[in-house]
């Protein structure tokens, strides 16, 4: 039996992975940490400080807010967890306390958990090293009117796919107004917020006369949920160190046939 400690379990993707969790037999939360505890009733005790907790835990997996990334890491020292980092809108700052700290325990860091999210990844690496002299590349996301930041780490994460193929040369532009052409070195970011979107992302390469549009659609935040679940088991038995999905895929023996590597 894994035992978790679900950070954020009173949001929308905590009650996901909740209910997911609930669903498998060699899982259990045995604690959340929510800013918001009696938000909703829990199968666990819920607490906004987890130094009250003096259960067993195994690993910890957070999909909270920024502001409570210190406590946890805070946490996960003193009781050497394992951490599963789900949570977006860090700071530099924060993903250097995140670095810091898996040179003590194994942390695992990921803006986005679905699979194919990571996938697209790759593919957007390729096409870029192909593409970028001739085409310009823009990347739209789209989420429900209720997520906090914009644009979304997922973005950042295409975004950053790009730049490291091209060595950092593409300047990052936020939406677009007034006058002025577009330069070739633009790199546009472009969020659109409304219902219910769980999320989708596509990375666009325009060029003359043609038009490649490379995306994916989160139909459910199960998928986000699935992923992180598929990651507690695979940082649980890894030692010290900071793990992304790059580590989770290329240990997974159903993807190594994949053309994609």
């Amino acid at each position: 039996m894994l035992r978790v400690i679900l950070s954020g379990c009173n949001g929308q993707m905590g009650q996901v992975v909740s209910q997911m969790i609930s669903e498998k037999s060699y899982l259990e939360v045995v604690a959340g940490l929510d800013r918001d505890v009696y938000k909703h009733e829990n199968s666990y005790p819920v607490f906004a400080n987890l130094s009250k907790f003096t259960d067993q835990a195994d690993l910890v997996i957070d999909f909270s807010h920024p502001s409570l990334l210190s406590h946890l890491l805070e946490i996960c020292l003193e009781r050497n967890l394992p951490l599963v980092s789900a949570t977006t809108g860090l700071t530099a700052n924060q993903l250097k306390d995140l670095r810091q700290a898996a040179e003590v325990i194994p942390i695992f860091y990921s803006a986005n958990m679905s699979v194919g999210i990571n996938l697209l990844i790759k593919v957007i690496k390729q096409a870029t090293t192909i593409l970028h002299d001739t085409f310009d590349i823009e990347i739209i996301e789209k989420h429900h009117n209720r997520k906090v930041d914009a644009p979304s780490g997922t973005a950042f994460m295409l975004a950053n796919a790009v730049n490291e193929t091209l060595d950092q040369s593409r300047k990052l532009i936020f939406g677009r107004e007034g006058e002025g052409r577009r330069d070739k070195q633009d790199l546009g970011i472009h969020a659109v917020r409304g219902g219910t979107i769980a999320g989708e992302h596509t990375v666009i390469f325009a060029g003359e006369d043609e038009v490649l549009e490379l995306k994916h659609s989160a139909l459910s935040k199960k998928v986000f949920g699935a992923g992180a679940l598929r990651a507690a088991e695979f940082v649980i038995h890894e030692t010290r160190g900071f793990y992304t999905m790059d580590d989770l895929l290329r240990s997974s023996e159903d993807l190594e046939n994949l053309i994609l590597k």
